[in-house]
């Protein structure tokens, strides 16, 4: 059950950044001028979609807490890695992003690490 806690975490987190990734791409790039980025950036911040982002990383670290009341925080972060493979292979898929050779050593590394850190 404790591990649940864990897996709560990395999809919400993932579920965030995916969210917050699509909903930035519909509203286009951050201008330059001062005043236009904050208009830009509080346009955002106010769309339903980016308050549910927000929310689900806020669930995340609700999560994040009760997995760290029952593991060793060396033991429960290696677990962390997957949200880079889960966020790599998602936009890859939704948003057409590249997965380049080196971004896919990358993870392979990420995967290694996370095994051999979550044994100890």
């Amino acid at each position: 059950m404790a591990y649940l806690y864990i897996l709560g975490t990395i999809l919400l987190t993932v579920f965030a950044q995916l969210i917050l990734k699509y909903r930035i791409m519909r509203h286009g790039v951050l201008p330059e001028p001062l005043y236009d980025k904050f208009i830009f950036l509080l346009k955002l911040f106010l769309d339903p979609f980016i308050l549910l982002g927000f929310f689900s990383a806020f669930i995340a670290a609700l999560c994040w807490m009760a997995a760290l009341s029952k593991f060793d925080l060396t033991h429960a972060y290696p677990f962390m890695g997957c949200t880079f493979i889960l966020v790599l292979v998602l936009s890859g898929i939704l948003f057409n992003e590249a997965i380049t050779l080196f971004k896919c050593i990358g993870v392979l590394l990420v995967v290694l690490g996370v095994i051999v850190a979550s044994q100890g």
